[in-house]
């Protein structure tokens, strides 16, 4: 089954001279393999008519079109299209009683399309596009008997209530404008205002207007808001990011508690958190912005290790060019080379908040992954370091010239990628290893026709790790870079961020709370302790495996590592393991 997809945004038929028109050769031959639209300009491709042949792919000046194949089997699994050539989704994850049900997979593959429809926002078409009227009850004739089908029917004939938390919760100041307090009173359906609001400590923000709270406050507010509809289904968006690991093991066990009563959706691109959470995990994939495939659910070990694998068994199906693969993590002191930036005793003080911080240093071809609480200061070191901040007391090498990329990202720019790029970082970006290692493996080149500020928050990201990396500087300071990326992302990051300082001879400081990204990107890690928002002590650098065994002893989480894919899974608490690890002192294993 062939698909031929428009990418409507990269489409631009003012700027080209219909290349895709002129140079398809059926076309040439009398046939109407691609008709221009009158009133847009743009191009209808019929599927039965094109004989695959990526002419048109590559003349494009734009990178508008894919061209590509799809298994025939999957024809009768098609569960909506939106266009001639739009996108394409096939089959459906299932809603499971007392079940924490995960979705894992690339963004761009039909998440929100699934969620609409599981919702009853959307009726899917099942492919048929053109047609006056769409009904309920062909969708689900056409679905095998079980759990699916019936929840389906409950959507059609009683109606489902839904509440979802969103994914970008940036942008929730900006749809409602009062304070937190006013917010959730209004939402709370449940009767549970105060308790939630214990459960998830918020009742010191209930005052505060919501364009005043920080990302990881602002997640908290959101997930409160979900849990306080009285809803059938709860879908939750992504509602690790911007958390700490020690909020992150508070969700889990808040929605783990949902699930016994309501049916559980969550996407989550933490696989460390995913491991824990969700008792089933459906795999989407697929190509981005064209087609996305939902897998059928299986045990959540099995799905992520698969994942990362990149080969699912049972559909015969590469999903990915190469596994991803966790680092024995071998000491590799001997390989660092001189310093480049040295500190010690440094205070800052910001209004009630004081950070300190002991004595450290960083070598050339060093990552050191920085982690702890929110709100102990980690990002007001790096504003140090990066000159944004002048520090009280102490002392800070400043030698090295310095590459920053904060946790907020500003795309308020009316231009495209391509002139972004050019104008922080000059054109050398366009050929050469970087060009592999971080343009292309971050999918940054293809996003270069879009307008910046266009961008999804997780395409932004990419964009401007790419730009933090591409300039000229000693020392890399990269705050939150796993923030709104897919967990393919996520991994292709840490190894893109790793590529450029070993090859270019480079340091970096990274701030995450993603396990799995520190894991992969960090030799040395920065440990940071304290009270969040009071007070905050930076200890560190220290080995890998040293400093995890620190700061997850102030998290009480043991961490273990996978048969398989060596990748580190939470222990559940008081497990055989968990015990081991704790009586031993060992809570970051390395051994499987």
């Amino acid at each position: 089954m062939r698909v031929a997809v428009l990418k409507e945004d990269n489409c631009q038929p003012k700027k080209c001279m219909d290349e895709c028109l002129n140079f398809c050769p059926p076309v040439r031959n009398g046939q109407e393999c691609i008709v221009m639209d009158d009133h847009n300009g743009k191009p209808h491709i019929s599927e039965s008519l094109c004989i695959g042949c990526g002419i048109c792919v590559n003349k494009c000046p734009h990178d508008a079109l894919i061209i590509t194949q799809l298994p025939s089997e999957l024809e009768t699994d098609m569960i909506h299209r939106y266009s001639l050539n739009g996108f394409r989704m096939f089959r459906l994850p299932t809603p499971s009683k007392e079940s924490v049900v995960g979705i894992l997979g690339p963004n761009g593959m039909g998440k929100s399309t699934a969620f609409n429809i599981l919702s009853g926002e959307l009726i899917p078409n099942l492919g048929d596009f053109e047609a006056d009227e769409v009904w309920w009850e062909d969708c689900i004739e056409s679905l095998p008997r079980g759990e699916l089908r019936d929840f389906l029917s409950d959507v059609c004939n009683a109606g489902i209530k839904v509440a979802l938390k969103p994914q970008y919760v940036d942008h929730l100041p900006k749809a409602f404008k009062g304070k937190v307090g006013a917010l959730l009173g209004a939402v709370d359906e449940r009767g549970m205002l105060d308790q939630m609001v214990e459960k998830l400590g918020l009742s010191h923000l209930q005052e505060r207007n919501l364009d005043q709270l920080s990302g990881g406050e602002l997640q908290r507010v959101a997930i409160c808001a979900t849990l306080l509809k009285d809803a059938d289904v709860y879908f939750f968006d992504e509602p690790s990011s911007y958390l700490d690991i020690h909020e992150r093991m508070r969700i889990v066990r808040i929605i783990q508690e949902l699930s016994e009563t309501a049916r559980v959706i969550v996407i989550e691109h933490d696989l460390a958190v995913l491991d824990v959470l969700a008792d089933l995990v459906h795999i989407v994939y697929g190509m981005k912005g064209a087609f996305g495939i939902f897998t059928p659910a299986r045990s959540t070990r099995q799905a992520i290790n698969a994942y990362l694998d990149g080969f699912l068994v049972e559909q015969n199906v590469r999903i990915r060019d190469k596994p991803i693969k966790f680092q024995s993590h071998t000491e590799r002191t001997a390989e660092l080379g001189y310093t480049v930036v040295e500190w010690g005793g440094m205070e800052k003080s910001l209004g009630d908040f004081k950070l300190k911080t002991g004595e450290g240093k960083v070598h050339q071809t060093e990552v050191v992954g920085v982690v702890g609480p929110n709100g102990t200061g980690k990002s007001t070191m790096v504003k140090i370091l990066a000159g944004e901040y002048e520090y009280d007391a102490g002392w800070v090498t400043a030698d090295a010239t310095v590459s920053y990329k904060p946790q907020h990202i500003d795309v308020d720019m009316d231009c495209t990628v391509q002139t972004w790029l050019d104008s922080e970082i000059g054109i050398s970006w366009r050929s050469g290893e970087f060009n592999v290692t971080v343009i292309r493996a971050l999918g940054v080149d293809e996003l270069l026709a879009k307008m910046v500020n266009t961008l999804s928050g997780g395409e932004a990201q990419a964009v401007a790790i790419a730009i933090c990396l591409g300039r000229e500087a000693d020392l890399y300071l990269l705050d939150e870079p796993s923030a709104h990326l897919d967990a393919n992302a996520r991994m292709e990051t840490a190894k893109a961020i790793r590529r450029t300082m070993e090859s270019n001879e480079k340091s970096a400081f990274v701030i995450d709370h993603d396990v799995y990204f520190i894991d992969i990107v960090s030799d040395t890690l920065l440990v940071f302790e304290g009270e969040g928002g009071r007070h905050g002590m930076a200890e560190g650098p220290f080995p890998l495996r040293e400093g995890m065994n620190r700061f997850l002893a102030g998290v009480d989480v043991t961490f273990r590592r996978d048969h398989d894919s060596k990748r580190p899974r939470i222990n559940k608490a008081a497990s055989r393991k968990d015990r081991e690890q704790r009586n031993k002192g060992d809570y970051y294993s390395f051994d499987s």
